[in-house]
């Protein structure tokens, strides 16, 4: 018998988990870890704070058997953590009670993908999504503020393709008066391609990113942009709970997507968890804290408290920042993205 589906007090159920396996990053991007806050030498948390593979195993078991059919590696960096082919097949050898392997995904900023991609192909891994902001060389590096070239990342989502690592997506995080004049070049460059590129609207994710709304470029407005060179029409979602508008465009190149969690808040339809590298489960990106998982596994608690614990962590979920947020919520003290996951 199937587990019992866990829903919250909206009435959305858990079926996407979003799993942090490091909080390390080599990168400095403005918008995440901003070097004046971080710099390069920030302490990280020590090995023996974070997940073991076998513990996150277990804890995707759980949320697997309740109705998690989604599962996205994430970080800080995923591909930093030192053998993560394994932790890939690991996952990979997970099923949901109707015998269905989950979606098992990763998103990264594409500086080891290169060298990764077969690997974790083999491993198990089905897809991944690939950091990208602009392809002005000026630009992105003055983003990921390590002088990391646009060139290693194509290079990287070439090796992605060729892998089978598809369809490859390709995240651009719009920010108004640094890279937002890249919108179309982005655009013209991955069209043909079968690339999907997604435009997030930039967000108060923690509070060191100095997030201001005038920043903010609308995902309308980044729409109309593409639209007066190349026409685009709109597509229905994949699946409920889908966090991208989709378009199209209307002469056959491709798809592109939306992320508009500022300008058109999604709560309602948000069915995601998110574990953090240390064990920690939080119930909205905006989190202000998480509850502590890891304690409950390594002081031997079975299978049906886990389960237990998960579906009551679920089951009290109230979430709706986005919605709700207005001109004093970017200046709550949340988690920030590299700890808790994108």
């Amino acid at each position: 018998m199937a587990a019992p589906l866990m829903t919250d007090k909206l009435r959305r159920p858990l079926r996407d988990l979003r799993i942090s396996v490091t909080d390390r990053c080599n990168f400095r991007c403005v918008y995440c870890m901003p070097k004046e806050i971080f710099g390069r030498d920030f302490v990280f948390m020590p090995h023996d704070q974070l997940l073991t593979f076998e513990e996150i195993t277990t804890l995707a078991r759980i949320a697997v058997g309740h109705g998690v059919h989604k599962i996205r590696l994430t970080g800080g960096e995923p591909l930093l953590r030192r053998g993560i082919e394994d932790l890939v097949r690991m996952l990979a050898e997970l099923r949901t009670p109707d015998g269905q392997a989950p979606d098992l995904a990763m998103t990264t900023n594409g500086s080891v993908l290169a060298q990764k991609a077969e690997a974790l192909k083999a491993a198990g891994l089905d897809r991944v999504t690939v950091s990208l902001d602009s392809l002005d060389d000026g630009v992105f590096q003055a983003m990921n503020d390590v002088a990391y070239p646009v060139a290693k990342v194509l290079h990287a989502i070439d090796a992605a393709q060729e892998a089978g690592l598809g369809p490859v997506k390709v995240n651009m995080v719009v920010k108004r008066g640094l890279n937002d004049h890249s919108i179309v070049e982005m655009a013209r460059h991955f069209r043909g391609t079968g690339i999907i590129l997604r435009f997030i609207e930039y967000m108060d994710v923690g509070t060191s990113n100095g997030w201001e709304m005038g920043q903010v470029v609308s995902s309308a407005e980044v729409m109309e942009r593409i639209n007066e060179v190349f026409p685009v029409e709109p597509l229905d979602a994949n699946y409920a709970g889908e966090t991208a508008q989709r378009w199209r465009y209307v002469d056959g190149a491709g798809e592109i997507g939306a992320i508009s969690s500022v300008t058109r808040a999604f709560c309602g339809g948000c069915t995601r968890a998110r574990l953090s590298a240390d064990g920690k489960l939080f119930t909205c990106l905006f989190a202000t804290k998480g509850t502590d998982l890891r304690a409950l596994l390594r002081d031997g608690a079975t299978d049906g408290e886990l389960a237990g614990a998960l579906g009551a962590l679920w089951g009290a979920r109230t979430d709706r920042y986005s919605e709700l947020r207005s001109a004093s919520t970017p200046g709550m003290k949340k988690i920030e993205m590299n700890y808790i996951g994108g």
